[in-house]
């Protein structure tokens, strides 16, 4: 057990420090927690539904569709959230669908400012229109390098790479294991299980993790959302996760005093000493509940503690998100600067699942240079509103 003072916010270094929002979207990003089929345009939904005829979705205008989808997953369950997915799997049947939807994504990520994103999907999710797993996989990959070169052609520079998921109340975690080692160096970055909870611990899936662990692979796990303490412990202790993919009931083995000094359970104190990656995404939170508001996230406290929080999205759709209004919404609660939306976003870049030397160059040659040239803006506030730097700093 530890035991130490809280620590205040970080300080605006200088005037402008605080970003605008138009500093928050040009600021280069690094995504770790994106769903495929979480982040569909409503219109992209609307169109491949007429053309694979699919006959299900709960509303034909893209507009009302976009609604429908914020809403369903505002009902605080983790269940109901998940059951929204049926309508946006269901258009991602065909090899053409699977690579527009993917294409999309990284355009969509590109001119949101995020310059790294790692996102994830079940290839055994899309396999009811004939296509193998294996067709799956190489029809994404060429989606996301699409959408790397039509967001080049518009000046904006991205890399995606994939993180297949196999889902835990399913029996093909080996498999899809396998499939990400299979593509490791064709645009896999590493895997990840996903679904409900409760009633489905990560240790049903050890022999996929074991294998990961035998191929020297990447793994991140759902954890820590909707279920607590136990799920977080099986992810490190048991199956042995890189990462959590989020991680946010961490703030159960927290205890915040009355005279404001916080103590630390031994495992927050193991995921913090270890530098465990939290794959934190705030307003998917408060839709299952996890959180009641962002003033009250406990990403505030993981951050003054200096855990190893990231920033993320989960489903862009359903939440009617962005990277952009993430940090919109945390600047507005906590009133984080420029500084701390590099710190969050070279955490980020840190726990990547790319090569070291790969992530290093891109925190020192396109996040620190990028979010010095938006921290110097306060001094030419003539040109400051048409800058537009793609580098950053951590």
């Amino acid at each position: 057990m530890t035991s130490q003072p809280a620590q205040p916010g970080s300080a605006p270094a200088h005037r402008g420090s605080v970003p605008s929002r138009d500093q928050i979207r040009r600021a280069p990003k690094v995504l770790l927690h994106d769903h495929l089929d979480g982040g569909l345009r409503p219109a992209t939904v609307v169109e491949l539904a007429r053309a694979g005829g699919y006959s299900r979705l709960p509303e034909g205008d893209p507009e009302k569709l976009g609604l429908w989808f914020r809403e369903a997953a505002d009902s605080g369950s983790l269940e109901r959230y998940l059951e929204t997915f049926s309508h946006t799997v269901g258009v991602m049947q065909t090899r053409d669908a699977l690579v527009r939807v993917a294409r999309e994504c990284a355009e969509d990520l590109a001119a949101d400012g995020v310059v790294y994103a790692e996102v994830r999907y079940a290839p055994e999710q899309h396999l009811e229109g004939g296509l193998s797993l294996q067709e799956v996989v190489e029809a994404v990959d060429q989606g996301f390098r699409e959408g790397e070169g039509a967001a080049l052609a518009q000046g904006r520079r991205i890399r995606v790479g994939a993180l297949l998921t196999a889902m835990r109340h399913a029996a093909r975690s080996l498999e899809i294991a396998e499939l990400a080692d299979r593509y490791r160096d064709a645009g896999v970055v590493g895997f990840d299980i996903a679904g409900a909870e409760a009633g489905y611990p990560p240790t049903r899936h050890l022999d996929a993790f074991e294998l990961l662990k035998r191929a020297n692979n990447h793994f991140t796990i759902h954890a820590g959302e909707a279920f607590g303490l136990p799920s977080i412990w099986q992810a490190l202790q048991w199956c042995g996760a890189d990462r959590l993919g989020h991680g946010v009931r961490i703030i159960d083995d927290i205890h915040v005093r009355a005279d404001g000094t916080v103590e630390l359970g031994r495992l927050a104190a193991y995921v913090r000493d270890k530098r465990v990656p939290l794959e934190l995404c705030p307003s998917s939170n408060l839709q299952t509940g996890a959180a009641a508001s962002y003033a009250e996230h406990p990403i505030g406290l993981l951050r003054r503690l200096f855990f190893r929080a990231t920033v993320n999205t989960d489903n862009r759709l359903m939440s009617g998100t962005s990277m952009s209004r993430e940090f919109e919404h945390l600047v507005d609660a906590f009133g984080y600067t420029l500084d701390d939306m590099q710190w969050f976003s070279v955490n980020a870049m840190k726990s990547a699942f790319i090569p070291f030397d790969e992530r290093l160059a891109m925190i020192n040659d396109v996040l620190k240079p990028g979010y010095a040239a938006l921290k110097s803006e306060w001094l030419f506030p003539q040109t400051a509103s048409t800058s537009g730097s793609t580098d950053l700093e951590g």
